[in-house]
């Protein structure tokens, strides 16, 4: 379990890890109002940070300890302005989220989980994992209250953002 809070002040600049990279962008594409193409600066300075430390049970290397800082997955989906009727729950009770990344390794979330009226979860895109920024990498999907890592997503890639269909829909 973890606890979110303001990220820890910054660490002096000019290292070579602070070294700008080519900037990695991914794209939050679905049944949107507003696509978005981010990059990990994008993320750092558009929305607040929120700061994770966050302890993932690793079933073949035991518990792997890290720091997590970025804002969370909700604000910035509400920025991109999903396709539902923010007004009705069971409209956002019916969106679904897939997080792809650069090894194609991806995971599916629900927008229910993400949701302040309903799991809440403050699931981040990471701009800085244990005080170092991931421009280079890219961003990361980090899920907080999940005991193992199996929905830590690297390097995003995309972000989906959809309607479930219904069964006879199939």
């Amino acid at each position: 379990m973890s606890r979110l809070s303001p990220p820890p002040r910054p660490a002096a600049r000019g290292s070579s890890e602070d070294a700008p990279a080519a900037a990695r962008r991914f794209r939050i594409s679905g049944q949107l109002r507003r696509p978005l193409a981010l990059t990990v600066a994008d993320l750092r300075v558009r929305w607040p940070q929120r700061h994770a430390p966050v302890v993932f049970e690793c079933a073949t290397n035991g518990p792997q300890h890290h720091t997590f800082d970025g804002p969370l997955l909700r604000d910035v989906l509400d920025a991109a302005g999903p396709a539902f009727d923010a007004r009705r729950r069971k409209d956002r009770s019916r969106f679904l989220l897939t997080v792809t990344g650069g090894d194609g390794h991806h995971t599916v979330l629900s927008w229910a989980e993400i949701d302040a009226d309903f799991g809440n979860a403050p699931i981040l895109l990471a701009t800085a994992m244990d005080g170092r920024p991931l421009d280079a990498m890219g961003s990361q999907l980090v899920v907080p209250s999940d005991r193992c890592g199996a929905r830590y997503i690297r390097a995003i890639t995309g972000i989906w953002v959809g309607m479930c269909p219904a069964p006879g829909e199939r």
